[in-house]
């Protein structure tokens, strides 16, 4: 039971970790004065994701009580204040929660996951959502706002940009920024931090000469959807249906673009700064607007050997893709509350509470996994909302608040 409780941040992250990344961050403190330790600020940060309706000191009670059987409070401590809990979260800033996450967000599944692996390699998804925080100047002037085109929002929103575990659901990697950043922009030093054993998947809005390079560059493999004005000439058919192509930077023109055509159709490398061989796997499904049609769609990628990955696998591996989409539902919909916006007014807090809400989401994506695998389950098998009621439930506040 202790693993299915609060007990499970503690479990997944570790006071450890959470020390290495206050001490990385210079902002360790004693508690004095009535300050609270550095450490007890980061599991109140996620206590308030844990339970986004709930008033701070009301959360404090909550954590803190459960938070004691693991060595990580003093049961002769009284329950922090709101205002306490905010200056404490101030003190520790969103540098910390993100040094936290990183240190955390190792991958969960194994190769007996179902929906972990293609082959050897771990199969991952790259997308991006939005959160909406409070309405304030300061909020404002840092996130900013839809435009109109788009139909304009009433809240200030930051844009999130993660890679996870298309197995698990788990989130091991993020950026954070202003809703004007675009995902592509957003994506960059994502696509600089893959693991060499990954094979990430991605929708069209992520292609770009330049992000495709610099995937491929990581050593990673890659299967995403071209968008549908990218041209990619056949140069050689091959038996399972496939064929070899050649993605050239969209600078390139002329006759440079034409040279690099002919080196590819000879069979010879393009210089890598500017061209790259792809393997490009071609289907139609039904469309989700209208059944009566069918959706061609085109994936490439770097996987140019049939024999490595065949293009049923290859198409497959692309639509676990859309586990991600279940991962951010999990997020927005289950952990945070639909249409609910994050209570951080500042934004120095509100980056500090989406790190919160990734390494919650990310404990019990965690723990769903680990437990699914054991049993020899498939971890969508296992609700989600369940487990987040279990652990919330858990959660009896058995710290004293102060008079």
């Amino acid at each position: 039971m202790d693993q299915v409780s609060v007990g499970v941040l503690v479990q997944a992250v570790s006071r450890d970790r959470v020390d290495a990344a206050v001490d990385a961050c210079g902002v360790r403190e004693r508690r004095r004065g009535g300050k609270l330790p550095a450490h007890v600020a980061v599991y109140l940060t996620m206590g308030l994701c844990l339970f986004p309706d709930e008033p701070q000191d009301e959360v404090a009670g909550r954590v803190t009580g459960s938070l004691s059987a693991f060595g990580v409070w003093d049961a002769g401590w009284a329950a922090p204040t709101s205002s306490a809990v905010t200056q404490a979260r101030k003190r520790i800033g969103p540098a910390v929660m993100r040094a936290v996450f990183e240190q955390v967000a190792v991958p969960v599944a194994e190769y007996d996951t179902a929906g972990g692996f293609l082959r050897g390699w771990r199969v991952m998804a790259i997308d991006g959502f939005s959160l909406d925080v409070q309405d304030t100047p300061e909020n404002a002037a840092e996130f900013g706002y839809t435009t109109r085109a788009a139909g304009g929002s009433p809240f200030p929103k930051a844009r999130v940009v993660a890679v996870a575990e298309c197995g698990t659901h788990a989130m091991l990697d993020a950026e954070i920024g202003p809703f004007a950043t675009g995902e592509k922009t957003l994506a960059v030093p994502l696509l600089n931090r893959l693991g060499t054993d990954w094979l990430l998947t991605a929708d069209r809005n992520f292609y770009g000469f330049p992000a495709w390079r610099m995937a491929a560059d990581t050593g990673a493999a890659l299967c995403w959807r071209a968008p549908g004005q990218l041209g990619l000439p056949v140069l050689t058919p091959l038996a399972d249906g496939t064929y070899l192509s050649v993605v050239i930077d969209s600078k390139v023109q002329g006759g440079r673009r034409e040279q690099i055509l002919a080196t590819a159709r000879a069979g010879a490398q393009p210089d890598p700064g500017t061209a790259r061989i792809v393997r490009v796997i071609e289907y139609d499904v039904p469309d989700r607007g209208d059944p009566a049609r069918r959706e061609v769609i085109r994936l490439i990628t770097t996987i140019v050997d049939p024999r490595q990955a065949s293009a049923a696998e290859l198409a497959r591996a692309y639509h676990q893709r859309w586990e991600e989409e279940t991962g951010i539902d999990q997020v927005k919909t289950h952990l945070r509350g639909s249409g609910r916006v994050l209570r951080s007014k500042s934004p120095d807090l509100a980056y500090a509470e989406i790190w919160g809400y990734l390494l919650v989401h990310y404990a019990i994506s965690a723990l769903i996994g680990r437990a699914a695998t054991a049993a020899g389950l498939d971890p969508d098998r296992i609700s989600y909302m369940r487990t987040l009621r279990l652990v919330r439930r858990s959660a009896t506040g058995t710290a004293a608040f102060p008079p």
